[in-house]
């Protein structure tokens, strides 16, 4: 069992490779108010990394990420 993170939008990019999973999450994080957080599922091992990198270079928090039988999960929260 995880621990609960609230999210206020939920992005499920399962099934897609590197890039999308991160565009499809910049446009939806563009539509959320600062302080929002989104989560994001992917399964592309890939996207590790572009969370990480593009959380850092954004400014946005990479509030947890988890691995569950190659499934990624991601909350951001918006700067």
């Amino acid at each position: 069992m995880t621990d609960v993170v609230a999210c206020d939008a939920e992005l499920d990019a399962s099934g897609l490779n590197c890039p999308l999973p991160l565009l499809k999450a910049k446009l939806e994080l563009n539509r959320l108010a600062s302080g929002a957080v989104l989560k994001v599922t992917a399964t592309d091992a890939g996207s590790q990394r572009d969370f990480r990198a593009f959380a850092r270079l954004a400014g946005h928090e990479l509030v947890r990420e988890e691995e569950q039988g190659g499934v990624f999960r991601y909350w951001l929260r918006k700067a």
